[in-house]
């Protein structure tokens, strides 16, 4: 009798510490997480410039080989790399003996027309002698002007000295110019365009041009030609911009971005902290609030970024309330607390 009591009063003590503990387990237990707190903004849509950015290498306007048609020795150099030069400015002299002789042919061939002309009027030489003066006093004219064009070398163009291969007293050996001009004023770019744009660049369509030698400047630019026929390989066509370059501050060589306004359109513009880029897939996220306060994880289309905010092409409406703040504990569907 004595051991049954001891076993029920044990039974019903278990019993009672049970209950308490399930009763403190319950009281005490781990508190629901709480909803993330974020911020929001409401997306707003404005005007967009549509542009275009095209990269091109500066080249001059027009470039010159300066050289004679034959070899022989320099006998002069006028001009060194960096000259600024004129059209018609002497830049080198070639040995001039070929020339003198020449000359001196053009001048005997000049008299003695003169002295057949006199005969012919007055009946004394046939007709084909007269005739075979005349074409010999051609040819040594012909050849003399050549000739006295490849001793005394000018520019054709004006322009600056870009290269001079040769010092006075070589022998030029036709393997290269002796100089080579370079016209810079203007300056030229050739940039390939999408075809989707062929009918809306037009003959004197302006656009900005970037260097990065003069990283805060931009420099004017317009059409000067537009190529009319479109790769099949790329779906492009060629476009020459020129700029008028008085100050010569574009160089040839330098690379150029020439960008170009096509309009505009009326898209969403939101601060670049709610776009999440989506790690190794190249696509964008913005969480965007839902009307029970969770979020929804929407893929975008970014378009061009405006200093600290982007265009968004697709994926958000105007008017949408998006998370700027807090993305970090976010995924889809989950609640969370607007900051104020």
């Amino acid at each position: 009798m004595k051991y049954t009591r001891f076993f029920l009063f044990a039974f019903v003590a278990a019993v009672l510490l049970t209950g308490c503990k399930s009763k403190t387990n319950e009281k005490t237990g781990a508190a629901p997480m709480a909803a993330p707190v974020v911020s929001v903004v409401t997306a707003q849509a404005e005007d967009v410039d549509i542009t275009n950015t095209f990269t091109s290498n500066i080249e001059p306007f027009a470039e010159n080989n300066i050289a004679s048609q034959t070899a022989g020795r320099i006998s002069s150099i006028n001009v060194e790399v960096g000259s600024q030069v004129r059209k018609g400015q002497l830049l080198a002299r070639m040995d001039d003996v070929n020339l003198a002789k020449t000359r001196m042919q053009y001048v005997n061939d000049s008299t003695e027309l003169a002295r057949l002309t006199e005969l012919y009027n007055i009946g004394a030489v046939a007709q084909a002698d007269y005739d075979l003066a005349k074409l010999s006093l051609n040819i040594t004219k012909k050849t003399y002007y050549n000739l006295a064009e490849n001793t005394y070398l000018r520019s054709p163009i004006n322009g600056v000295v870009t290269a001079r291969n040769y010092d006075k007293g070589d022998m030029y050996s036709m393997a290269q110019p002796i100089f080579v001009v370079q016209q810079i004023t203007p300056v030229k770019m050739l940039i390939n365009v999408s075809e989707s744009l062929f009918t809306q660049v037009t003959k004197d369509m302006e656009f900005d041009i970037t260097v990065d030698a003069y990283p805060n400047e931009v420099f004017k630019g317009k059409v000067n030609l537009i190529y009319p026929t479109i790769s099949a390989a790329t779906h492009t066509f060629s476009v020459e911009v020129i700029s008028q370059n008085t100050d010569q501050r574009l160089r040839p060589g330098m690379f150029a971005r020439v960008t170009a306004n096509f309009g505009t359109n009326h898209h969403v513009v939101v601060p670049d902290v709610a776009v999440v880029k989506q790690m190794g897939s190249g696509e964008h996220f913005i969480y965007v609030l839902q009307p029970d306060n969770t979020v929804k994880y929407q893929l975008v289309e970014v378009g061009k970024r405006l200093g600290s905010r982007y265009e968004i092409i697709s994926g958000i409406n105007e008017g949408d309330k998006i998370v700027t703040e807090g993305q970090a504990r976010l995924k889809d569907g989950v609640a969370v607390t607007v900051k104020n």
